[in-house]
């Protein structure tokens, strides 16, 4: 079939359900990236999030056929990326924000996919910011968490955000305001212990 890795998410779909394999490779090939950041920043583990990755693209690939190809297919699989994170933190029963690069010497999934267009000292002070970030947001609840998580990491909107969580609009703006607000008291304790 004439797809293009251009075309739009839902007749990439389409054409994978109706035989064309190419199809599925260029949707998991455009999330990929986005599916393991939301990842390792909810559960605060950039290896456990390689293994949770997997299993998103298998649930997406098992489930496909369900699609409701009225609905956008980004909030689809952010949909199924949460509940395998919150699958995951229950199996866990703890949430801890480590560094989200690999302790090994080995090359991790998270290397593979950096950004190349950031120089090293870029790249360290982003991922010095991105731990910085990570404690701030271990201390929010988890669906406040996901709620600036999906918004401002994936791009989604307020109102993509209630229909993947179920929640009313409201709510969802309700969770993102107080998490802000909460982050903000968070870092002025932080500075203020770090004055004196």
């Amino acid at each position: 079939m004439n797809n293009t890795p251009n075309a739009p998410d839902e007749q990439l779909v389409l054409s994978y359900l109706q035989g064309d394999n190419e199809a599925l490779n260029f949707l998991i090939e455009r999330y990929l990236r986005q599916v393991y950041n939301f990842s390792a920043k909810y559960i605060g583990s950039a290896k456990e999030a390689e293994d949770l990755t997997q299993e998103i693209f298998l649930r997406v690939w098992k489930n496909l056929k369900k699609f409701d190809s009225q609905k956008s297919f980004k909030t689809w699989l952010f949909s199924i990326t949460r509940n395998v994170c919150i699958d995951y933190l229950r199996r866990k029963k703890t949430v801890t924000f480590s560094t989200l690069e690999g302790d090994d010497d080995k090359e991790s999934f998270s290397d593979k996919i950096v950004d190349e267009s950031f120089s090293i000292v870029e790249k360290i002070t982003r991922q010095e910011l991105e731990k910085e970030m990570g404690r701030y947001l271990s201390r929010l609840s988890e669906a406040n968490r996901a709620v600036l998580i999906l918004h401002y990491n994936q791009q989604l909107a307020f109102r993509e955000i209630a229909e993947l969580s179920g929640e009313s609009l409201d709510t969802v703006k309700s969770r993102h305001r107080r998490a802000l607000i909460y982050l903000r008291r968070l870092i002025r304790q932080d500075k203020k212990v770090h004055q004196k």
